[in-house]
């Protein structure tokens, strides 16, 4: 879905652990960089890589992976991606996440992953011992929060944990759309705050999503649910009023 010139709200249909549905990483792209922000699960390259060629960007110029969080939803394709092309990919995250990314931490989420599965679940042990070995990555820059980074016009970091220590948001000043990761969901078409058995500190994510407040929004992107393309401030005050 074409969200504005140079952006692009991938969709994804999801398939690890027997997930269903649909996840949303977002293409960026100008005539200097391809940035992805969020890779999707193992297996998603491929997807990933049809989508962008799709839309006229040539996969082997992606050169920047802006990683919103360690869960593995999105970070899984990271690997398949850097080993995909001919040129080096440089990794952007937060550093309370970095030691879970490269695998120097066990994953935050990996007993939440594994109380979902069922004991006759033919994929189990596939999925536990992906999780024993998860798919890991080096972070070649550490992003901080209120940091612009000089893509697209500006990008400022956003540090919004809760659903994790590093989780961040994105804002693109220029065409004031916000990639919110997994700050936020959209359930029905409405703004949501994160689930509650995949966000650890939920006191924490509420107080984020508050944060989101100061920045003037056109288009909110979710990964889970998709975007808010019509009064996303508005969207965004609601569901501040509910917290």
């Amino acid at each position: 879905m074409r969200i504005a010139s140079g952006v692009e709200m991938l969709s994804l249909a999801r398939g690890f652990m027997g997930s269903q549905g649909i996840i949303h990483p977002t293409l960026l792209w100008n005539e200097h960089d391809v940035i992805l922000v969020d890779a999707g699960e193992p297996g998603h390259r491929q997807q990933i890589m049809d989508e962008m060629k799709q839309v006229g960007v040539e996969p082997r110029g992606l050169n920047r992976i802006i990683l919103t969080h360690q869960d593995i939803d999105h970070i899984g394709g990271v690997p398949d991606i850097k080993n995909d092309t001919s040129q080096k990919i440089e990794i952007l995250a937060h550093e309370a996440d970095r030691p879970s990314i490269e695998g120097t931490q066990p994953l935050l989420k990996v007993k939440a992953i594994k109380d979902r599965l069922l004991s006759d679940d033919p994929k189990r042990k596939e999925v536990e011992s992906l999780l024993a070995n998860p798919p890991k990555t080096i972070v070649d820059v550490v992003v901080e929060d209120g940091e612009v980074l000089p893509f697209l016009g500006g990008m400022t970091v956003i540090h919004t944990p809760g659903h994790t220590p590093g989780h961040i948001s994105l804002y693109l000043k220029q065409s004031k759309i916000l990639i919110t990761g997994d700050a936020m969901v959209v359930q029905g078409g409405k703004l949501q705050k994160p689930p509650a058995q995949f966000t650890p500190d939920m006191d924490t994510a509420a107080r984020s999503i508050r944060k989101l407040a100061h920045y003037d929004i056109q288009t909110i992107i979710c990964y889970h649910g998709g975007a808010i393309v019509d009064h996303a401030n508005q969207a965004l005050a609601e569901l501040i009023q509910e917290l």
